[in-house]
């Protein structure tokens, strides 16, 4: 089978498309023949040596894929050959609490991603593909759907009534206003570029805010809500962003503290403010295989359609780093098999 193999972290120079042995599925596994996969940030860092000792080498890169299944192993149940699939982010992390050994198994970083044209799935850890997705929207749902979800609908579950304030176009951010307007909460999005704010009310944000040409944003945030503050902020931006979702965020509300995106942060980080509002950071690493399960339940029974940006043929890979690197996206990158 064809597959990329990032061979170096030297960026796409050291991704490089090779010939692999076909692989068998065993004792309770799946072969699926991947139809589509999607990009993440990390998939970024990854391919610079960005992930340390959490990276093997070489390694088939993406996390995120979906396809068919094209073979059962011995005692294998639940699944026929040509049902669709998606495979979870975690090989090894069915549900319960995380720990060391279910985020040793992450997809694309310590094992073998999806960028292949076959590749063997635990039965465990495959989630059947709603019907109204494409497979290139179902390749959207194992981190970046999984992720938002975690954040809205699992640490801090948004209500009726709620404000979630959501940060940029990416995936997650998208993700995670969709989920919010889902539990009937009012969003509040912010982006760099006016163009994609009219995108984001199309999608359903209440409220827009630029954040280039408004910087204090968080005050912003607090005119919107009457001083109030928000219940949710779904942090993408990391260190870069925090210090103005604090002022965002309520007394007694959340951050969903995601990525890393925005850089280092600017000034000193605003810990007493913390402390005096009684405000929580919560750590959000993708979720479990049943989180994506509850997940597709949820989205095939509203209907929802995930927003992908741009769809790249498999041997034009490499232009999909491209694309997500610029940062000009609006949704998920993905790659279509053939």
């Amino acid at each position: 089978m064809k597959a990329y193999e990032l061979q170096s972290t030297s960026g796409l120079d050291g991704l490089q498309l090779v010939d692999k042995p076909m692989p068998v599925a065993g004792p309770g596994e799946v072969l699926v023949r991947i139809k589509a996969a999607t990009l993440n940030y990390r998939d970024l860092l990854i391919l610079k040596g960005g992930y340390g000792s959490r990276q093997k080498s070489p390694v088939i890169p993406l996390s995120d894929g979906a396809g068919v299944v094209e073979a059962l192993g011995p005692g294998v149940m639940g699944f026929a050959v040509g049902d669709r699939v998606i495979g979870g982010f975690f090989e090894t992390w069915q549900g319960g609490p995380p720990s060391q050994e279910k985020f040793a198994s992450a997809l694309g970083g310590m094992a073998d991603g999806v960028l292949c044209e076959y590749r063997v799935f635990r039965q465990d850890n495959l989630t059947r593909t709603p019907d109204h997705l494409t497979d290139e929207e179902a390749a959207s749902l194992p981190c970046a759907g999984v992720t938002a979800w975690s954040a809205v609908m699992n640490f801090s579950p948004a209500k009726p009534g709620d404000v979630v304030l959501t940060q940029g176009t990416g995936g997650v951010s998208l993700f995670a206003l969709q989920f919010a307007k889902l539990a009937g909460a009012r969003v509040i999005a912010t982006s760099s570029s006016d163009e994609k704010i009219e995108r984001l009310k199309a999608l359903g944000a209440d409220d827009t805010i630029n954040y280039r040409t408004t910087p204090k944003w968080g005050m912003k945030v607090r005119e919107l809500t009457n001083d109030r503050g928000v219940d949710l902020v779904v942090e993408v931006g990391g260190a870069g962003t925090l210090n103005e979702s604090i002022r965002a965020t309520r007394i007694g509300g959340t951050m969903a503290l995601i990525g890393v995106l925005a850089g280092p942060p600017q000034g000193e980080v605003r810990l007493p403010l913390i402390v005096m509002q009684q405000q929580n950071i919560q750590g959000v690493t993708v979720g479990s295989s049943e989180d994506l399960k509850a997940m597709a339940k949820a989205i095939g029974l509203h209907g929802m359609k995930p927003v992908i940006d741009q769809i790249f043929p498999f041997e034009r890979a490499k232009d999909a780093f491209v694309r997500l690197e610029t940062g000009q996206h609006f949704g998920k990158v993905a790659i279509s098999f053939p």
